[in-house]
């Protein structure tokens, strides 16, 4: 079948690299000591193209080709749910691709691949603030350098190959060229995790399938990863989220972002970004994007590694849930939990979310608190996988789902079928929350202003209103519609006195049947979180 790249072929061939990411992802995670040395490079390249195979997944019309409009999924796929420094950059390689392989008539042979690769190659660098040389940009380059060009030899699949062997030379320059990779004696994470993609690409295209994909482990004559560790990172926090913003607003971003910290990437266009920075203060990262347009799917991650690498302890079934308030720690550790902390706003580290899993036992359930740290945690988990351990996650997207999936965990039950009831548990949870508005914006309930109180059902929000007591009066009424038998109302730090109080009275006229069950939350943003069962 060699020598096509059709759509079905570009679909083949997203599923291959997701598949060959995922078997070397731990390698790959084991060079990661640049930018930073968090140690989750080849998860996030291994998540990004996983988003892109998903995006190809229902394209219609790939059995006749369709190869515009796998190339545009492809790229979008990856603009959408690039992870971590370079899978942002990975997601501007796929757009590089898909503006000359995806364009309508294009021939896929070896003239046009290497002109798609070179067109890769300069939208990725321009995408990086402050290009490094020795990373996946100076792989990138060399992969194109190595086709020829124009002048392509071999057809698609030697212009393929010949792509893939320059790669593979020029990742084991990057020890050389980056004093970091050089202390630590170690290829760069992000350049190895491009040649598995580009190996993959090879693949599909002569239809020749390697047993295994090749990850350097070390340098010859270097000192092994994690005997001589990088000094940790100097900033606090990687922020990633998309924007919707005018293409126009994007160099004063940079030039905002650029003044706040570092590894700052920019990629997407036609109004869509993926933005990418190391800083100290979060929220001003954010900021920045609310000046020029809407950021959505936000992620804070600490930047921080633990000092030791993780290990499975043999210390039998386990819990470990993730919060960021002390009464809901305190709360989960009573019923036998272990808590994962993070910062309001924050994602753990994904190294230590990762450590506290394998340090927890055997048979490990993780209660995450939010999409985000949903996300981040099944990625831990993947990870922990890899020890033999039985890791499952429940997707608890709020606390109160975390705790009532925490009360049904029978520890006398197997597994499975107690991740099962736990799950379930945490699924016929609806959840919601009240938020004190900070500025002016259009919600789905309408136009907020500062000071004003939103309450907010399953995370989007449906009311607005004047007191902290008013709306969340409104916001039970509105959860118990539907029905409901208990309802957990979990106060936080910014609620007024008496409020649990008063909503208990509340229930008790409005509500005789149902059940209400309060505790002290602690939780800083929120006055209020509300389970309804």
């Amino acid at each position: 079948m060699g020598e096509v790249l059709d759509g079905a072929a570009v679909r083949r061939w997203s599923r291959l690299a997701a598949e060959a990411l995922g078997r070397t992802r731990a390698e790959i995670d084991a060079l990661n000591v640049f930018p930073v040395p968090d140690g989750d490079t080849g998860t996030n390249l291994h998540l990004t193209v996983l988003a892109s195979a998903d995006a190809i997944t229902g394209v219609d019309a790939l059995a006749a080709g369709g190869a515009e409009a796998a190339w545009k999924s492809l790229a979008q796929g990856a603009l959408l749910g690039a992870r971590g420094n370079s899978g942002v950059i990975l997601s501007q390689v796929f757009r590089g691709l898909a503006d000359v392989l995806g364009r309508p008539g294009a021939v896929a042979d070896g003239a046009t691949f290497a002109a798609a690769l070179e067109n890769a190659a300069v939208l990725a660098r321009g995408a990086v603030e402050h290009p490094v040389e020795g990373t996946i940009l100076s792989v990138l380059e060399a992969a194109s350098a190595a086709t020829g060009g124009a002048s392509a030899p071999g057809g698609l699949a030697g212009t393929a190959r010949a792509a893939a062997s320059g790669a593979r030379r020029a990742l084991r320059r990057t020890t050389d060229q980056l004093d970091v990779l050089a202390r630590s004696g170690v290829v760069d994470a992000g350049a190895a995790g491009l040649c598995v993609v580009l190996d993959a690409l090879v693949a599909v295209i002569t239809d020749e399938y390697p047993e295994r994909y090749e990850v350097p482990v070390r340098v010859a004559g270097r000192a092994p990863a994690g005997e001589e560790r990088p000094e940790p990172p100097g900033l606090g926090y990687e922020v990633m989220y998309l924007l919707d913003a005018p293409d126009e607003a994007m160099p004063a971003l940079r030039e905002a972002l650029d003044g706040l910290g570092d590894s700052l990437v920019v990629v997407g266009g036609d109004g869509l970004w993926n933005v990418h920075v190391h800083v100290d203060d979060a929220g001003a990262a954010i900021e920045a994007g609310l000046a020029v347009g809407r950021p959505h799917r936000l992620r804070v991650t600490f930047l921080h590694v633990p000092d030791e690498a993780p290990h499975a302890s043999g210390a039998g079934r386990a819990i470990v849930a993730v919060t960021a308030a002390d009464g809901l720690a305190a709360l989960f550790e009573a019923h036998g939990a272990r808590v994962v902390r993070r910062e309001p706003g924050a994602a753990p580290p994904l190294a230590v979310l990762a450590e506290a899993i394998l340090a927890a036992g055997d048979e490990v359930t993780v209660l995450p608190d939010g999409p985000g740290v949903l996300a981040l945690a099944e990625a831990a988990a993947e990870r922990a996988r890899d020890t033999g351990a039985r890791i499952a996650v429940v997707p608890a997207k709020a606390s109160v789902q975390g705790l009532a999936a925490l009360a049904v965990h029978d520890p006398l039950r197997r597994f499975g079928e107690d991740v099962i009831a736990m799950t379930r548990a945490a699924g016929a949870t609806r959840f919601g929350h009240l938020e004190v508005a900070a500025e002016e914006a259009v919600t789905s309930a309408g136009l907020c202003r500062p000071g004003d109180v939103l309450g907010l059902i399953e995370g989007d929000v449906a009311m607005i209103g004047a007191t902290v007591a008013e709306v969340a009066r409104r916001l039970l009424d509105r959860m118990l519609s539907g029905g409901g038998e208990l309802v957990t109302l979990i106060p936080g730090a910014p609620a007024p006195p008496g409020l649990a109080a008063d909503l208990e009275a509340h229930l008790r006229e409005r509500h005789p049947d149902v059940e209400a069950g309060v505790h002290d939350g602690g939780q800083e943003r929120c006055p209020l979180l509300v389970g309804v069962e």
